[in-house]
């Protein structure tokens, strides 16, 4: 029977969603991850959860250990993971709230470890395809469960990953306008690569919280305003993960 990884982002990893959770302790080669794994099951499907950042949001991205999180949650008997995000909206069309099921991603970031290949045995250089780095299954019962549940999404988009924890200036939210990424957040690149890397079949729902800075019309992103719209629609996300997981 399958088990399952969530990977909770900001304001995305409430353990309330697991019936009979019990904390995991795993170390890695890479060392430990963000926090203690947090074992339980959703609809009968045993899940195992990683909040990213830290259970206090403690961690920041570029800080984030993503090579020791991907490897405790394969360690831990994972077989798929779900990963939940915070984006800015990088297009007019993608509301706050809406949900977007990633399908490609651009790399922004400056001085991460973005691999688990520090070196190659002799004559074995390992190149990992990523030219579709999303589960095209796990991203279909996405996709399949938002119509059901009548959610705003949009089933397919680019995200641009950049270093943080700053947002962007003006100047660069519009340059990512311009080379075709949709969102924008400060994780889900580095995390894609060590999953596919490390073999875990990964898809990524990402809810829309603002607009980064591109807009001239309307103030530029703060974290305050963040955390509002994840106050209403963080239960969006929680009840497409329940309804998904008995699925895969």
């Amino acid at each position: 029977m399958a088990v399952i990884g969530i990977i909770g982002g900001s304001g995305l990893d409430n353990p309330d969603i697991l019936s009979g959770p019990k904390d995991e302790k795993v170390i890695t080669s890479y060392g430990e991850p963000s926090a203690l794994l947090k074992r339980g099951t959703i609809e009968g499907v045993e899940v195992v959860l990683l909040a990213r950042h830290g259970r206090e949001h403690t961690i920041p991205p570029a800080q984030v250990n993503y090579r020791a999180n991907i490897a405790a949650l394969k360690s831990a008997g994972c077989s798929h993971i779900l990963a939940t995000t915070a984006v800015g909206s990088l297009r007019e069309e993608i509301g706050r709230g809406d949900l977007v099921i990633i399908d490609q991603f651009i790399d922004f970031t400056k001085q991460r470890r973005m691999t688990c290949y520090e070196q190659f045995e002799p004559h074995n250089p390992i190149h990992t395809p990523m030219a579709d780095p999303y589960d095209s299954r796990l991203r279909g019962l996405l996709i399949e469960e938002c119509k059901r549940l009548g959610y705003p999404f949009h089933a397919r988009g680019t995200v641009i990953t950049i270093e943080g924890p700053r947002f962007s200036t003006r100047a660069e939210s519009r340059m990512f306008r311009l080379w075709g990424a949709d969102i924008i957040n400060m994780s889900i690149a580095t995390e894609t690569v060590i999953a596919n890397e490390l073999g875990v079949p990964y898809a990524a729902v990402a809810m829309s919280t603002d607009y980064d800075s591109w807009r001239s019309d309307e103030e530029p992103v703060t974290w305050e305003a963040i955390a509002q719209v994840f106050a209403g629609n963080a239960a969006k996300v929680t009840a497409l993960l329940r309804a998904v997981i008995p699925g895969i």
